[in-house]
């Protein structure tokens, strides 16, 4: 028994002398690592390097790239706001422009069916003109078939040329000739070459 005790008592020392993983990541990693650290500080104090002044530049150098891609940015931004701000003003220009060529054209067209209004207005005023004018000429005509050749012939000569010659071409032949045949020669003449014109 006392032998078996002998080898615990071995043992439980051998695991308490034996190193824990903290233990040989410390003795394997850091304390190899900061040797070598200060190696290189070392080293670089003798070449007049400064190591504490290349990582401020460096870090410096970072946050100033930063900054200036930042103001890039902004920059970028803003010239496309000014861009769009134009583009929008030119839209509104164009928007103002069309709504003036709009107005204008209501405003042509207005006139436009003012003077077709009164164009009809005068059309139809002509052709009620015509109208009565025609129902003039056609009492005027039935009054000088009625008449005797006799009482036609003499008015008709007094009248001028054009309107006795409307009268007469409008008339019947036989009334036609009826009033001819009671003018003077010279004048039966000279409506008949005025008629067959």
């Amino acid at each position: 028994m006392a032998k078996g005790k002998q080898k615990q008592i071995n043992r439980d020392t051998q695991e308490e002398n034996s190193p824990g993983l903290f233990q040989k990541l410390i003795f394997w990693f850091i304390i190899p690592l900061l040797f070598i650290v200060a190696i290189l500080l070392v080293i670089a104090t003798f070449t007049n390097f400064n190591v504490f002044e290349k990582a401020a530049e460096l870090t410096n150098l970072k946050s100033t790239t930063e900054e200036a891609t930042e103001g890039n940015l902004s920059e970028q931004y803003n010239e496309k706001i000014v861009g769009l701000e134009a583009e929008v003003k030119e839209k509104e220009a164009e928007i103002e422009k069309l709504q003036g060529e709009l107005e204008n054209a209501k405003a042509e067209n207005q006139e436009s069916l003012i003077v077709q209004e009164q164009l009809q207005y005068e059309i139809d005023k002509l052709q009620r003109d015509q109208t009565e004018a025609k129902k003039e000429f056609e009492d005027i005509l039935n009054s000088f078939e009625q008449m005797s050749a006799k009482s036609a012939a003499p008015i008709l000569v007094e009248m001028s040329d054009e309107e006795a010659v409307k009268i007469l071409a409008s008339m019947q032949p036989d009334i036609l000739s009826a009033i001819l045949a009671k003018m003077s020669p010279a004048d039966a003449a000279r409506y008949t070459e005025l008629l067959s014109e």
